[in-house]
């Protein structure tokens, strides 16, 4: 008996199916058969899968005499399933690497529960990905089980077949089939769940749910929408024969009342002459079900508003839009007049001196106090108090996060005026918003955001995949308000005049967040680990994977960290950093978010320091990340996972070959990186040659005092002598002992 029972129903999709096929049956979970229903498709869908079916044995093929619909399509397989637990998967969506594995842990994990509702992305045909905006209630809905009753907010998520996985018992001691017609998913899904005596939550994205160009079935125009009230029908019978689930009315008939109104607020789906005919049928409806002493929401007093409801709803609806508009061209009223009194200000407050004690701060883009300019802050209170430090943030959200005592002002504010106005120095490691003008004797200090691998400024141009969006020549314009560029290296000095050819001067001062690695001594990264939660004793892999420009939203799976974990064995913990750009995107909720709950690895995505993510480590493997030049100032071993080498080149561009000139040894697949790391080669003689060569190349300024440097020289006007590249003091040895990964 396998684990799982895949049902596809197939109908006018043979441009997907083979895509969606592929993503069940290349699974690493095998446990699996594949029920493929062939709804007397008219294209070649019957042939895929009669040709899917003859070269593997788990899939079955049932070719149906009569078209019948998505639902009783999906009751066709029913009757063959002999999985453990049902999963119902349209035949235009795919499902994500590691799903079947990620669900097949959960259901053990929680006991074999009745239902297991999984996240989802939305993917479009434009080539954007968009996670469930309710993903959050996925991911607090605790490790155990629980009932609808227990957590309501379950039912908030989309009422659909496809995100959930069902014991196949347990459907069967119910009865549960799908009916004919359109929203079928609506008389299953709210049984089911009001139903089940223990519901689980996997907080992981195991399903891709396409959104085709043209739409799907539901956003056809046609009087089938109808449908929608004999579903909902099905489902208050179905509260009627078990008064036991009667506490459920009150929301099935708010739950009802909204997606007619949903329903009818879409202009693609009901003719415009069938219009007022639903919204009569809906009220009948909401009228004929509404629970005695039942409190009716504000917004779906609409339906108790008898023969003039409809013209009721559309007045409302065209009050709303006009309510809309002029809210828009009030805002741009507002942000006119805004606009012209901040050049009247700006004018009054650049004929008053500059503040020769005023500094202002802003780092990614006005995140809080990170990066070379937090660095540089903190120096400069220490070395010269009577400069006073002002941080740009984004928002009062994002300045109830800063440090103590520490000075800000909210971007865009009156008080953000004045300081960058007045301010002597200006320090940040983005450009400064165009608003910010240039004033004569102010200084622009350019902290950038690390050495540079991939092309950066100008190069960009010849490569329209990896600048798209980005308005060059803005940058060029705003990047001519530099004063000063820090450099690490003479790497980055010859990159960025050739990036950014603007009026700057390059300042060979090392990168001042790296300060605190040179110094780094074994206790740092102790109190880190512990912080972390990494066991005592253990050797820490750190997996650090930059974005990709040849995908769209950026984020790629090069590795199974699920696999990776495991390999590593005993005493061994992988923690994964991804790329900040991927941080709030869906590339967590592809299973890293999954496996930090369960303990498999460690997530420090959202760690505010990355400093203190690299103290914590042993061994660093990467793709092309730019941390690797700041990790070669611990002395401690690199692999550069380069299987995709070649694509990541051609799209963004490159400097130089890291694969030829790597800090240590080079993987260009799974099955290399795991013998580097079994055999023990990560740390063996030409591994150490590799990081020598390298750390000499690219850590040349760096001596611990960048931070000292950028505030004397540059601030205080004081001299200090170049740095000379110095050994590592207090650098911590990898721990001895087993190498690094099992071997198999």
């Amino acid at each position: 008996m396998p684990r799982f029972s895949v049902i596809v129903p197939c109908f006018k999709v043979q441009g997907y199916l083979r895509e969606c096929l592929d993503s069940v049956l290349d699974q690493s979970y095998r446990d699996i058969e594949v029920i493929a229903v062939d709804d007397c498709s008219p294209d070649g869908c019957g042939a895929i899968l009669d040709e899917y079916a003859a070269r593997d044995e788990r899939v079955r093929v049932l070719h149906l005499e009569e078209n019948v619909g998505l639902g009783r399509a999906r009751n066709a397989g029913l009757p063959h399933a002999t999985g453990d637990y049902l999963f119902f998967l349209d035949s235009d969506d795919t499902l994500t690497p590691g799903a079947l594995r990620a669900t097949a842990d959960r259901l053990a994990e929680t006991d074999d529960p009745d239902v297991l509702v999984f996240d989802y992305a939305r993917t479009y045909w434009w080539g954007g990905t968009r996670r469930n905006v309710l993903a959050h209630v996925l991911a607090e809905a605790g490790d155990g089980t629980f009932t609808a009753a227990e957590r309501p907010e379950i039912l908030d998520l989309l009422m659909v077949v496809w995100n959930k996985v069902y014991r196949r018992d347990f459907v069967e001691r119910e009865g549960f089939t799908f009916p004919p017609g359109y929203y079928e998913d609506t008389p299953w899904t709210f049984p089911v769940m009001f139903s089940a005596g223990r519901i689980a939550a996997l907080d992981r994205i195991c399903l891709n749910y396409r959104q085709r160009r043209q739409g799907n079935i539901l956003s056809t125009t046609s009087r089938k929408h109808f449908d929608v009230h004999a579903q909902y029908e099905r489902v208050f019978a179905f509260l009627d024969a078990r008064p036991q689930l009667a506490r459920w009315r009150p929301f099935l008939h708010a739950k009802m009342g909204e997606h007619c109104l949903d329903i009818l607020s879409k202009p693609d789906r009901l003719p415009p002459s069938d219009r007022a005919e639903f919204f009569r049928r809906t009220v009948e409806m909401f009228r004929a079900h509404r629970p005695a002493g039942a409190e009716v929401p504000a917004e779906l007093r609409v339906l108790e508003g008898g023969a003039l409801g409809y013209a009721a709803y559309r007045l409302r609806r065209q009050s709303g839009r006009a309510g809309r508009e002029l809210e828009r061209r009030a805002r741009q009223a507002r942000g006119a007049v805004g606009g012209r009194l901040g050049r009247v200000r700006t004018a009054v407050n650049a004929r008053r001196p500059l503040d020769p004690g005023l500094v202002v701060y802003s780092a990614f883009s006005h995140r809080g106090v990170l990066g070379d300019p937090a660095a540089i802050h903190r120096k400069a209170r220490e070395i010269a108090p009577q400069l006073r430090g002002v941080w740009v943030v984004r928002d009062e959200e994002g300045a109830a996060a800063l440090p103590p005592d520490t000075e800000h002002v909210v971007l865009g504010s009156a008080a953000y005026r004045r300081v960058t106005e007045r301010a002597a120095f200006l320090v940040n490691n983005v450009n400064w918003p165009g608003a910010v003008a240039k004033r004569p004797g102010s200084v622009h200090i350019h902290t950038h955001q690390g050495t540079p691998l991939k092309y950066m400024g100008v190069d960009l141009l010849g490569k329209p995949g990896a600048r798209h969006g980005l308005d060059v020549p803005q940058m060029l314009r705003r990047a001519d308000r530099w004063d000063y560029s820090l450099v690490a290296n003479r790497h980055s000095e010859r990159v960025w005049e050739r990036a950014y050819p603007c009026h700057f001067t390059s300042v060979p001062t090392g990168s001042p967040r790296n300060d605190v690695l040179v110094g780094a001594g074994p206790e740092d990264g102790r109190r880190v680990r512990e912080r972390l939660g990494v066991p005592d004793g253990h050797t820490v892999v750190l997996y650090a994977p930059t974005r990709r420009d040849y995908r769209r939203g950026g984020h790629v799976d090069r590795i199974d960290l699920a696999r990776l974990a495991a390999d590593l064995g005993e005493d061994r913990t992988l923690v994964v950093r991804l790329h900040p750009s991927l941080a709030t995107g869906p590339a967590r909720g592809m299973g890293l978010s999954e496996l930090h709950r369960r303990g498999v690895l460690i997530d420090a995505t959202d760690e505010p320091h990355v400093e203190d993510v690299l103290l914590a480590s042993d061994v660093l493997i990467t793709d092309y990340s730019a941390l690797m030049f700041d990790y070669a100032l611990l002395d401690r071993p690199i692999l550069i996972h380069a299987d995709d080498w070649g694509a990541f080149a051609a799209s963004r561009g490159a400097y130089f070959d890291i694969t030829a000139e790597a800090p240590g040894h080079v993987s260009r697949s799974y099955r290399e990186l795991a013998w580097l790391l079994a055999s023990g080669a990560w740390r063996d003689e030409e591994a150490a040659r590799l990081r020598a060569a390298f750390r000499a190349r690219f850590c040349e300024y760096d001596d611990g005092r960048a931070a000292e440097r950028v505030v004397r020289t540059l601030m205080l006007g004081e001299t200090m002598p170049d740095p000379e590249p110095v050994a590592v003091p207090g650098a911590r040895p990898v721990p001895a002992g087993d190498d690094v990964l099992t071997s198999s």
